[in-house]
């Protein structure tokens, strides 16, 4: 697939880049404003992970999946996460004609950022710089993005990128209610 160092990614403003041991206490307090305290010690082993998967999906020719910082660039401030994650679930049930309700892998995109940049653009800019490198170096069919029907900033991010919103129309999984689908642009080309 592709080297870690090949996912720096550069934007108008920012910088995408793996995140490094450094990183810890910033991404810490990032992400636990946007999805609630955890211990020190599971995000130093989540940090871990995410720093050691970037070598071991290159070596076995995997999807750079996982989170990368999204800094500042004329500062370095690391201001949140953005990443290619695996996603699974019933996607049918938004995708489909005739829903199994069966549970189906796709890529997914993620973002947080910290309380004080919201709302400048950012979530969109960093996202938008993930979907181009995966439609035009991973050559990737589709990309989706999840949230719940409260996360009113994440579903506005979700349209500004141009996604198709579906709604799951059944109550299950609970964190499986708003879903952004982008195709990749060469298919309604060829």
């Amino acid at each position: 697939m592709t080297e870690p160092d090949a996912m720096i990614l550069h934007t108008e403003r920012l910088t995408i880049r793996p995140f490094v041991a450094s990183d810890l206490d910033d991404i810490h307090a990032i992400l636990n404003a946007a999805f609630g305290e955890v211990p020190h010690t599971e995000r130093v082993e989540w940090l871990d992970w995410t720093i050691s998967n970037y070598t071991a999906l290159a070596r076995l020719f995997q999807p750079p999946y996982g989170d990368r910082a999204i800094t500042l660039t004329e500062s370095g401030m690391l201001i949140g996460a953005v990443g290619l994650v695996p996603s699974f679930g019933p996607f049918d049930v938004v995708l489909s004609d005739r829903p199994t309700g069966l549970f189906t892998p796709e890529m997914g995109l993620f973002w947080a950022l910290g309380e004080a940049h919201r709302g400048y653009g950012y979530a969109t800019e960093a996202a938008r710089a993930l979907i181009t490198f995966a439609f035009e170096t991973l050559k990737l069919k589709r990309i989706v993005a999840m949230t719940e029907y409260d996360n009113t900033p994440s579903i506005r991010v979700i349209e500004r990128l141009g996604m198709t919103v579906h709604h799951n129309p059944n109550p299950t999984p609970e964190w499986f209610q708003v879903v952004g689908v982008l195709a990749n642009p060469a298919i309604t080309l060829g």
